[in-house]
């Protein structure tokens, strides 16, 4: 176990005045064990316990080699584990339990103890809050992570002028992050085409790119189980001056979401410094999503940049800035960078460069 995270969910559990916590999502577990373990539809449970008795319940298929300094109780197919698990519970005491546990388990769990639902909190406000402040040496494999990341975007853009279809973009970028180091994608990349581009979550297909079309390129990896995600748009051997005049707007909008990230700001206010520029601009009714998500072993993790997320930025906390503007069947542009929150200020993960470019442009 990792004695410095387990330390901090212990420590959030007492503030929340929590004694018992059942972890069933296999990335937390993993962030506090250092063991990935998928456990389809078999029951897995991290169950830690202020008192510091600590099990771990995990089906006989999936071994653990390493010594984790706590009890684990191995399961077969034919036992009843909801029934195990429970004799490990003190029913005088509460119960948090995370948002990912199947409910076929959940509801067991209650009738076998005879618990009303009331009775059993939901528990992933204490893994999500400690695994949103990054260590710094997550914060550096983050930075490892997004420098691939920006090799990556530098190497796709390169095959823009082969004329590929969307898809065929996709499959190469996939080798060049196996050629990186990378040991898979965080997400389904997007490469988007023109008109395509106005759909924000845009289904890659077999588009072939056009003289003036904008290219979306949203893509991130992953390296040593971090993830990173970016974003650039590119425009293909001309842009027009309505065109170009959109993708500036967002530009200086990322660039005032960017700079407004310190310590004790609201994510809100971040988000209403691209928002409201955009608005400003006479585009608002076309920036259709929120301005970021939080990352880290997941692409997306608990947390936002959005105008109703009123908590604050705190030092070790990673997210995107993302604002777009998305036309209906013409055009769509958005530029993403992720940002750690530092003691004082900001650090960009991504370094690749952002200033309006032309691929195979006519000269």
């Amino acid at each position: 176990m990792n004695q410095e995270r387990l330390h901090n969910i212990l420590a959030k559990m007492t503030e929340k005045k929590v004694s018992q916590l059942l972890v069933s999502d296999p990335t937390t577990i993993f962030y506090l064990t250092g063991e990935w373990i998928h456990p389809g539809e078999r029951l897995l449970v991290l169950m830690l316990k202020a008192n510091g008795e600590h099990v771990l319940f995990l089906n006989k298929l999936f071994t653990i080699n390493n010594e984790l300094g706590i009890k684990i109780v191995y399961l077969d197919d034919t036992d009843d584990g909801v029934g195990i698990l429970s004799e490990y519970l003190d029913e005088t005491q509460g119960i948090a339990v995370d948002k990912v546990w199947p409910a076929h388990f959940l509801i067991a769990l209650m009738k076998v103890m005879k618990k009303e639902i009331g009775e059993i909190a939901l528990g992933s406000d204490i893994t999500d809050a400690v695994r949103a402040r990054k260590s710094a040496e997550e914060i550096e494999l983050m930075r490892e992570a997004s420098k691939d990341n920006d090799e990556a975007m530098k190497q796709l853009i390169a095959l823009i002028p082969e004329k590929l279809t969307e898809l065929e973009m996709t499959d190469r970028l996939k080798e060049i992050y196996r050629q990186l180091g990378n040991s898979g994608v965080s997400f389904d990349p997007i490469v988007a085409y023109g008109a395509n581009g106005a759909d924000p979550h845009h289904m890659t297909d077999d588009s072939v790119v056009t003289e003036g079309d904008s290219i979306i390129l949203d893509i991130g990896g992953v390296k040593n189980d971090y993830c990173s995600d970016m974003t650039r748009t590119v425009f293909y051997q001309s842009v027009s001056d309505r065109h170009r005049d959109i993708y500036n707007i967002v530009l200086e909008a990322n660039r005032r979401a960017i700079e407004a990230v310190k310590p004790g700001v609201k994510f809100s206010d971040i988000d209403g410094a691209a928002r409201d520029y955009i608005t400003e601009k006479g585009y608002g009714e076309y920036f259709t999503h929120r301005t970021g998500h939080f990352i880290g072993l997941e692409c997306h993790e608990a947390g936002d940049v959005s105008a109703v997320n009123t908590s604050v930025v705190a030092p070790g906390m990673i997210f995107s800035i993302e604002p777009g503007i998305y036309l209906p069947g013409e055009v769509g542009v958005r530029i993403e960078d992720l940002v750690v929150a530092t003691e004082t200020g900001y650090e960009n993960l991504n370094h690749f460069p952002k200033d309006l470019m032309i691929v195979g442009e006519n000269k």
